[in-house]
């Protein structure tokens, strides 16, 4: 059935979130963005680069892909999605990269939410920026070498710190060739 023609009842709305019902099944839906990005970073060392940071809704420190809103910016609705993934990756990380491939894209959790993301890996990395995020985000960097990434995710969590399901999946992809839908930018 065509997304258009369906008949959604809005339940709740906030400045960034909608909660809607349609056909009795109750989701959310972002508002004022076009999209998700999660970007699979990979250093010339083959350290993956990964973010941390206090999120509200776990009440917890989390590890992630670095990743964010496309579209949510004034001025940015038409905003693609390999420019969100060069100034995500750059806002959070201070790394930039010479090409953003789309590997996926992917519902984040398709019983609760419309939200898709799509993840790009980065390639040729450089650091040209110190990183930690915009707005008072505190992102702290990790490059974590690949050989050694999942044993070091599983000591975080044995400290406390909680793994967003698309650092796993960023594992899965850092360790895969890429069919080349490249978007450079």
């Amino acid at each position: 059935m065509n997304r258009s023609n369906r008949k959604k009842k809005t339940l709740g709305a906030g400045r960034w979130l909608r909660l809607v019902s349609e056909e009795g099944w109750e989701y959310v839906e972002r508002v004022k963005t076009s999209g998700v990005v999660a970007i699979v970073a990979v250093t010339a060392a083959d350290e993956l680069v990964l973010t941390e940071q206090f999120r509200r809704p776990v009440a917890a420190r989390v590890i992630d892909l670095p990743a964010g809103l496309v579209g949510d910016l004034k001025g940015s609705r038409n905003e693609e999605l390999a420019t969100a993934a060069r100034r995500e990756l750059i806002e959070e990380t201070g790394y930039d990269a010479r090409r953003f491939d789309l590997l996926s894209q992917a519902p984040t959790s398709p019983g609760l939410t419309s939200e898709t993301v799509a993840f790009f890996r980065a390639v040729g990395l450089k650091k040209v920026a110190d990183g930690g995020g915009v707005d008072g985000e505190k992102i702290e960097v990790h490059s974590v070498k690949l050989t050694v990434a999942a044993a070091w995710l599983r000591k975080r969590v044995r400290l406390g710190v909680q793994i967003d399901c698309k650092t796993y999946a960023g594992l899965y992809f850092a360790s895969c060739k890429p069919h080349r839908r490249s978007a450079t930018i």
